[in-house]
């Protein structure tokens, strides 16, 4: 089983800003750092500055069984993202402490079982985009349409999303998991129940001059049964001119 998510370890958002995790129960003590717990949140210190990642809530699959006082203990391979709506990657620590509960009730005296192969799975899936660089004019409105690739693969998939960050001038998130007008997306709804998945993202004219003048990001998540994930490195980057 993956380590114990504690204050001592590195999180970090897709910009590679470091995270700093608030406990709201500092009693949970493992070493010298505290044990997160469900519920506990975390700032940011994102050098994005478009439209930083500041924070993030952290939320338990709840693939294991411990609690402590009634919240979930926190696991590194739990997926979680930032307030933006962008993936966190937490490293593990080599020295840290192993949860080995599962949910699952275990008669009296009796061992845990082995993990099936999807939960003792160590890898995160692979996601790659193409291509990685967009631009569209204002002015002529060409081209018309823009057509990206986004291909992923992992041996035990669950789901993925595929988020946009705008730039300027006005910097947001936008969940494009389920495609929107102008954004389409095929296959849409995150399903992912095959190894290798190919998901299409067409954008038309009308969208792209809507976004404004200004870079804009898209980021294609893929999450493993595990709870780890991958997303595309560099980002789709659309310049809007």
């Amino acid at each position: 089983m993956p380590e114990i998510l504690t204050t001592g370890h590195t999180i970090l958002c897709p910009h590679g800003g470091p995270g700093t995790s608030i406990p709201l129960d500092p009693t949970f003590q493992l070493g010298n750092n505290i044990g997160l717990l469900e519920g506990d949140s975390g700032s940011i210190a994102c050098p994005f500055l478009l439209f930083p990642c500041i924070g993030y809530n952290l939320a338990s699959m709840g693939l294991n069984a411990s609690t402590v006082r009634s919240r979930r203990v926190m696991l590194i391979s739990d997926f979680n993202q930032t307030f933006t709506g962008l993936p966190l990657t937490i490293l593990p620590a080599g020295t840290g402490i192993i949860d080995d509960s599962v949910p699952a009730a275990i008669p009296a005296g009796q061992p845990v079982p082995p993990l099936s192969a999807e939960l003792a799975d160590a890898t995160a899936p692979q996601v790659t985009a193409v291509p990685t660089t967009l631009s569209f004019n204002t002015v002529t409105l060409q081209p018309a349409l823009l057509v990206v690739t986004f291909t992923l693969f992992s041996p035990f998939p669950m789901n993925w999303q595929l988020t946009l960050i705008k730039g300027t001038p006005a910097p947001g998130n936008v969940d494009l998991t389920g495609g929107i007008p102008g954004a389409t997306v095929l296959p849409s709804g995150g399903t992912w129940n095959q190894p290798t998945l190919v998901v299409t993202l067409t954008l038309t004219a009308v969208f792209m001059s809507a976004l404004g003048i200004g870079v804009h990001q898209f980021f294609m998540t893929g999450i493993s049964k595990r709870g780890l994930s991958g997303f595309n490195h560099p980002p789709v980057t659309l310049t809007v001119s």
